[in-house]
């Protein structure tokens, strides 16, 4: 059975984005909030999604930010968050300095993207 992680509220800031002759490039800054059973915190330092819109008609997504807050058990840590679009599914990965998370860096982990007012929201599940 599948266990929510982390819920994280998404807001967009100003994106930017370049036309190249084989594609286009946008990048759209974020901040935002964790929640969840196991870690509260709040996005730090430059995070950032980017979308890659080949010319072939492919494209590609990541989403890479840094969430600094406490575990379950209070104590201070930071996790780091990967999101790349895997096919048609969003695929995380995580590294934390959380000791009682660090099985977050190995478990099999899918996420959920959802657009809402100025942002998304992103729910990240362990299998």
């Amino acid at each position: 059975m599948e266990q929510l992680l982390l819920t994280i509220d998404v807001k967009c800031l100003d994106a930017v984005s370049v036309e190249g002759h084989s594609q286009t490039v946008v990048m759209v800054p974020f901040t935002g909030k964790a929640k969840g059973d196991f870690f509260n915190g709040e996005i730090i330092g430059s995070s950032v999604d980017t979308q890659r819109y080949k010319n072939d008609g492919t494209n590609s997504l990541s989403a890479r930010y840094m969430i600094e807050g406490v575990d379950f058990e209070g104590k201070k840590c930071k996790v780091f968050v990967e999101n790349n679009v895997s096919g048609d599914s969003w695929k995380p990965s995580i590294v934390t300095d959380s000791e009682v998370l660090k099985d977050w860096e190995t478990s099999a982990l899918r996420s959920t993207v959802e657009g809402c007012e100025g942002g998304v929201t992103v729910k990240i599940f362990k299998a």
